[in-house]
């Protein structure tokens, strides 16, 4: 003969069990994702310093500025 509310219990717990497991993941996951994010954000500055870097370079180029050129690449190779 079963117990109804022995069965219960075991539906109740294995539900839980799975709800933990489910939130620890999404937990994980989210991690993950954070860690993504930072990475993403230090790409996104190195191009916009890089970017930057080209800008100041074309207009010395294209001045034929050759002081200037090397100025600017003096200045950005200290930066890395």
């Amino acid at each position: 003969m079963s117990n109804p509310l022995r069965e219960r219990a075991a539906r109740v717990k294995a539900s839980a069990r799975r709800l933990i497991t489910e939130r620890n993941d999404l937990e994980n996951r989210v991690r993950v994702l954070e860690a993504e994010v930072q990475e993403n954000r230090a790409l996104n500055r190195r191009i916009a310093e890089l970017t930057d870097v080209v800008g100041e370079l074309l207009l010395p180029v294209a001045d034929q500025d050759e002081a200037k050129v090397a100025e600017v690449l003096a200045a950005y190779r200290k930066s890395i």
